[in-house]
C-alpha cells in the first residue's frame, strides 16, 4: 500500500477508536458483548480484510502495516480487536499460505468483508501448550472424515461461520506429523457450544467449548488438500500471529501510558501534582522505557518477515518481551492511580485485568523461552 493511502487507513482507524470504540467500552464491559453496529462499522472500514490479499478482496497488508494498524485499534478495549482476530489471523492465513486455489476463492472473499467470521479450534482440555497431544479425531470414509472430540476455550465460536479445525487423520503417526487442518462450516450438523466462559477479563470476547459430535466433512476440505500438514499450517501462521500480538501489547501501552500520565498530572498530593514526585516519574519512565523497546523490536521483526526472512526466534522474543512488558506497564499504571487504580470507573484495573491473558495464548511466555533457548543451541551445535 502506498504510504498516502496507508495514512489515511491508519489515521480512519485512529478517529474510529477516538469517537466509536473509547466512548462503548463501558457499555462492552457492562453486557459482555460488542454491539452489532460496532461490528457492522468495523466490517465496512474491511477491518476483517487486513491480511488477505487484494486479489480476493482484502487489503493486502504487509506485516509492520498490519502491526501498526493493530496498534492503533488495541488503544481501546483489547475485546474489539478479539472481534477480527481470529478471522485476519489463522481463519484467514491458514488458507493463504497453504490453502488450494479453490479454497481460496470460495473463503477469503467472505472472510475479508467480515461476512463469514473464522475461528481456530486447536486448544483442548488435555491439549494447550502441548498441541501435537490433541485427541480429536477424524476417521476417514471415503470421500469424507468424521470427526469427534471437543475444543476448549474457542475465541468467536458462537459467531463463528466457519473453523480451521485441528484433527489427528492419521492414528498411526505419533506427535505433530498425525494433525491435519480441516476447513469446516459451522453449521455443519453435529458441532454444537458448551456455555459461554466466564473469564478474568476481556469482557466482550466469546469464548467456549465446542464439542464435535461425529461431524461429517468433505476430504477436499482439509487445507492444502494433503492430510497430516495441518501442525505445519499452525507453525506458518505463529510467527505472523506473534507478532500481531506484539503489536496488540503495544497499543494497549499507548493507552495505558496515557491514562497515567494524565492522572499523575491532575492528582495532587502534599500541595503538589503527584507527577512531580521523582519515584512517581520513575514508574513513568520505566513504562515509557518498555513501551519503546517493544515498538523497536516489533519494527524489526516485522521488517524481517516482510523480507522473507527466517524469523521464528524472533517472533519468540518478541511475544515473550511485549506481553512482560505491557503486564509491568499496566501494574504500574495501578500504582500510579493509587487506590483509584482499583477503581473500576478509571479503567485501569480493567486493562490490568485484560492484558494478563497475552502472556498466555498464541504460545504462553515458558513455551517462548523453550523455543528461544532451543533455537540457540541449534545454532550453536551446527
Amino acid at each position: 500500500m502506498d504510504i498516502e493511502t496507508f495514512d489515511l487507513l491508519r489515521n480512519t482507524v485512529r478517529r474510529f477508536v477516538d469517537e466509536r470504540l473509547i466512548p462503548a467500552e463501558d457499555q462492552v464491559e457492562h453486557d459482555d458483548a460488542v454491539p452489532p453496529a460496532i461490528i457492522q462499522e468495523m466490517r465496512d472500514l474491511g477491518l476483517f480484510g487486513l491480511s488477505v490479499p487484494e486479489e480476493y478482496g482484502g487489503l493486502g497488508l504487509t506485516m509492520s502495516e498490519e502491526a501498526a494498524i493493530i496498534r492503533e485499534l488495541t488503544r481501546a478495549s483489547v475485546v474489539f480487536r478479539s472481534v477480527i482476530g481470529t478471522t485476519v489471523g489463522i481463519g484467514s492465513q491458514g488458507i493463504v499460505m497453504d490453502g488450494t486455489e479453490q479454497q481460496k476463492r470460495e473463503w477469503l472473499p467472505r472472510l475479508a468483508t467480515g461476512e463469514a467470521v473464522a475461528s481456530f479450534a486447536l486448544t483442548e482440555p488435555e491439549a494447550g501448550s502441548d498441541a501435537a497431544s490433541l485427541r480429536t479425531v477424524a476417521v476417514r470414509e471415503g470421500d469424507f472424515y468424521r470427526i469427534n472430540g471437543t475444543k476448549r476455550y474457542i475465541t468467536n465460536a458462537p459467531r463463528a461461520s466457519v473453523f480451521t479445525l485441528m484433527a489427528r487423520t492419521e492414528a498411526d503417526v505419533k506427535g505433530a506429523g498425525g494433525i491435519s487442518a480441516f476447513i469446516l462450516p459451522a453449521d455443519t450438523p453435529g458441532i454444537s457450544f458448551g456455555k459461554p466462559d466466564k473469564k478474568m477479563g476481556q469482557k466482550g470476547s466469546i469464548t467456549c467449548d465446542v464439542i464435535f459430535d461425529d461431524v461429517k466433512v468433505p476430504a477436499a476440505n482439509i487445507i492444502g488438500g494433503v492430510p497430516g500438514r495441518g501442525f505445519k499450517t499452525a507453525m506458518k501462521v505463529l510467527d505472523r500471529g506473534r507478532i500481531h500480538i506484539a503489536a496488540v501489547a503495544l497499543g494497549m501501552c499507548d493507552r495505558l501510558i496515557d491514562m497515567s500520565l494524565r492522572y499523575a498530572m491532575e492528582r495532587k498530593q502534599f500541595g503538589q501534582r503527584i507527577a512531580d514526585f521523582q519515584l512517581v516519574q520513575a514508574l513513568l519512565a520505566d513504562s515509557k522505557v518498555d513501551t519503546l523497546t517493544t515498538e523497536a523490536l516489533m519494527r524489526s521483526v516485522a521488517a524481517k518477515f516482510d523480507a522473507g526472512e527466517k524469523v521464528s526466534l524472533d517472533c519468540s522474543v518478541l511475544k515473550y518481551f511485549s506481553t512482560e512488558a505491557v503486564g509491568r506497564v499496566a501494574d504500574r499504571a495501578v500504582q500510579i492511580h493509587g487506590g483509584a487504580g482499583y477503581m473500576a470507573e478509571y479503567k485501569v484495573e480493567r486493562f490490568y485485568r485484560d492484558v494478563r491473558l497475552l502472556r498466555i495464548y498464541e504460545g504462553t511466555s515458558q513455551i517462548q523461552q523453550i523455543i528461544i533457548a532451543r533455537e540457540m543451541l541449534r545454532g550453536a551445535e551446527a
